[in-house]
């Protein structure tokens, strides 16, 4: 699943009527028993800075919608035995006790609580609505992977008016870990583990590039890579070479200056070849530093 996240199209059509919702609690509601064995009755549950709550009929306006209005709330559909709800409750726990209170977790058990699951058109679980003011702002189903359902708690968030520094994915630590200690395999398999959750993960398209650069030197004398392309300025493999030492040598402009100069002395294969490495050593510094936009500048101009 490529974006978690249903159209919002889904409210407008009234799937979801939360004005039901509202208005003096049902008196015979009965207390559902906790999806992950926490506190019933609406009571928050233990865990320092978490903000979690499990709703009853009799808790649903207050623990929801009240809460809503001051911050988000993410509502998780579920239930004990099943497995993937089991699996993936404790991950919407961690994340919350990260976020330090900037939003609500109200968790439904379906199967004590039958009518709220109604009204929200839940047809399976896991599933997830985010609210905000008072109305269902975004949903999805299923489990998702953890990249993306960062980046959905970061729009909801951002929605609710929040904002809230999004906490270093932990295996970009350990991918980098691999990277520093030489461990290229590792560090490779890590980031493209990454890649695969978040395509557009910027510090682990870095450190794959990061991994080809090493590689590509692995075997290399700097010193004699660098004095064999001085002495071959047209040689594409020599130029590649030393344009790789100079980037980890931490002098990348200069890296960008001689690849550029060689894409505007080639042509054809070789042209696409230089321009694709450049590229590729692009997506290491990242596209705000300066040094990358000069460069992208006058490899634009090189080529066109």
């Amino acid at each position: 699943m490529s974006d978690p996240r249903i159209t919002s199209s889904i409210f407008t059509r009234g799937a979801v009527d939360l004005s039901t919702l509202r208005g003096p609690a049902p008196a015979s509601s009965r207390p559902g028993t906790p999806p992950q064995g926490g506190p019933s009755n609406g009571a928050p549950a233990a865990g320092g800075d978490t903000a979690i709550v499990d709703v009853t009929e009799a808790t649903i306006q207050s623990d929801v919608l009240e809460r809503s209005m001051a911050m988000p709330v993410v509502v998780f559909f579920g239930a004990a035995g099943f497995p993937e709800s089991d699996e993936f409750a404790p991950v919407l726990e961690r994340l919350n006790a990260e976020g330090g209170g900037s939003w609500v977790l109200a968790r439904v058990d379906v199967q004590e609580n039958p009518r709220i699951a109604q009204m929200f058109r839940v047809q399976g679980i896991p599933m997830v609505y985010a609210v905000v003011g008072g109305q269902p702002v975004d949903a999805f189903s299923g489990v998702v992977p953890e990249a993306q359902l960062r980046q959905w708690l970061q729009a909801v968030l951002k929605a609710g008016g929040v904002t809230v520094a999004e906490p270093e994915d932990p295996r970009l630590d350990e991918a980098d870990d691999a990277l520093m200690s030489g461990d290229l395999d590792a560090a490779e398999q890590a980031y493209r583990k990454i890649l695969a959750d978040a395509p557009a993960d910027a510090a682990a398209t870095a450190g794959l590039a990061q991994v080809g650069v090493a590689r590509r030197v692995a075997a290399a004398d700097p010193a004699t890579a660098l004095a064999a392309a001085e002495s071959a300025p047209d040689d594409v493999a020599a130029q590649l070479l030393a344009a790789d030492i100079e980037v980890l040598s931490g002098l990348a402009e200069q890296a960008y200056s001689r690849l550029v100069g060689l894409v505007r002395r080639t042509a054809g294969e070789d042209r696409e070849t230089v321009r694709q490495h450049l590229v590729s050593l692009f997506s290491i510094a990242g596209p705000d530093d300066p040094a990358v936009a000069s460069a992208r500048r006058a490899l634009a101009s090189a080529l066109f």
